[in-house]
């Protein structure tokens, strides 16, 4: 019950740091790593390599990963490419199907990017066929803003996920699929549907926010642009079906080898600097500002992570995990609901889903070290879920949403915090319908 009640303070903690305090997620989450350390008894001598080892375990492979997959994004926004690939969504749908034509646009634009760009590729073009379709623009804005969050939240290479991977050393290749497959359903739901009841019920009373975006005189091909953004994922499920395609070990190995996400988004990241760098203008030192601007963000990201690893060490090193992961198994409570409620509470204390992940991950992972039967992939996937839920007023996706399309606090409350709420239940509903059978 002590350890139960200091990890509990130390979430606490965390907590408080980052809303009351306002200390950047990084510092509350070392300070509470410290507390738990401290008054679990770790000895002083191995509180700092603990820390230590915590965030070179999980931060080992996942810098490369996190700068690569910000300059794909980056060479996205920057050629168009994304502005292309909804362009498309929305000719081949037509004005009819709208709706669905924006989920798959932000679902897809979504895979390399980070929800805040994603967001600033595609709402341009929603407010453009909001003024001339004159169409509630909640219809055409949520499901694609839905492909955007639940792509973000479950989907490799997004930082949360990719995570929570190394923290509980699932397999990448089986994340993806599941997450594709779950995703689907939870994003039509929460999308187009959700959108369709919803634009009836509520009229937004403002204007939506003009974004703009430079768009390039010269866009790339809808083909190629495809072809970038899906480049990594197709290696990576390359890579994981390789060895039962009867091909010899050499070719398996060579599959596995371009099929791990850092050789899978070097090899797209080249891709990208050619088709759109080179063959759209831009020139070698430009295609180099842009690798340099969008790597600056990603540092804070990484700092969050690396904290993370340090919190699920110093459960592990001080025995924490192990008391907690016991007396979860007396209670019979499954770790897959286990960990979407931890990773709930912590993203509607924070507002952070990156926060929420790393550190729900952090907490589950040690428990289930040792118990048999659990699902890896899944555990990634509803942690990832319940990081999603309840967004409001301490998360700055709930404030560019309503800035960006117009809306008011209590508008937003009733769409995009509705709206994550469902991607989170259903997404974690299916992993549990999914577990049955796998």
């Amino acid at each position: 019950m002590y350890h139960l009640i200091i990890t509990l303070l130390a979430i606490i903690l965390v907590v408080l740091g980052v809303s009351w305090f306002k200390w950047h997620a990084f510092i509350s989450l070392t300070v509470a790593t410290l507390f738990l350390a401290i008054f679990s008894g770790l000895s002083m001598d191995k509180i700092v390599s603990g820390i230590e080892t915590g965030v070179g375990g999980t931060l080992g492979h996942l810098v490369g990963i996190l700068a690569l997959g910000t300059i794909l994004g980056k060479m996205m926004a920057e050629s168009g490419a994304g502005i292309q690939i909804a362009d498309f969504f929305v000719k081949k749908f037509g004005v009819k199907l709208l709706p669905w034509a924006m989920m798959l646009a932000g679902f897809i634009i979504g895979i390399p990017v980070f929800f805040e760009v994603g967001i600033l590729i595609v709402l341009p073009l929603v407010i453009s066929i909001h003024k001339t379709s004159k169409q509630n623009i909640l219809l055409i804005a949520l499901p694609a803003i839905a492909g955007l969050s639940i792509v973000h939240g479950l989907v490799p290479p997004h930082p949360g996920a990719i995570a929570a991977i190394a923290i509980y050393n699932a397999n990448l290749g089986k994340v993806l699929l599941y997450s594709l497959i779950i995703a689907i359903p939870s994003v039509i739901i929460a999308g187009p549907i959700f959108a369709k009841w919803v634009h009836k019920r509520v009229i937004p009373e403002g204007e939506p926010e003009l974004i703009r975006i430079k768009v390039p005189k010269k866009l790339p091909g809808t083909g190629i642009s495809f072809f970038i953004i899906l480049l990594p994922v197709i290696l990576i499920i390359l890579s994981s079906f390789a060895p039962y395609f009867g091909l010899s070990a050499g070719i398996t190995k060579f599959f596995s080898f371009i099929g791990s996400p850092l050789i899978a988004l070097l090899i797209a990241c080249f891709a990208a600097f050619y088709f759109l760098g080179i063959r759209q203008g831009y020139d070698k030192n430009e295609i180099k500002k842009f690798a340099e601007e969008c790597l600056l963000p990603v540092g804070s990201i990484i700092a969050i992570i690396g904290a993370g690893g340090g919190f699920k060490q110093i459960l592990i090193d001080s025995g924490v995990a192990t008391t907690i992961g016991d007396m979860s198994h007396h209670m019979n409570l499954s770790p897959l609901v286990l960990a979407f409620i931890i990773a709930g509470l912590i993203r509607i204390a924070t507002g952070s889903a990156t926060v929420a992940l790393t550190t729900a991950a952090g907490i589950v992972a040690p428990m289930v070290k040792n118990m048999t039967g659990v699902n890896l992939e899944l555990l990634v996937i509803v942690t990832g879920a319940g990081s999603l839920m309840f967004s409001h007023v301490n998360d700055a996706g709930f404030w560019m949403v309503k800035e960006y399309l117009g809306l008011s606090v209590k508008e937003t409350f009733k769409t995009w915090t509705v709206l994550e709420t469902i991607l989170s239940f259903v997404a974690f509903a299916v992993a549990l319908i999914v577990n049955m059978f796998v």
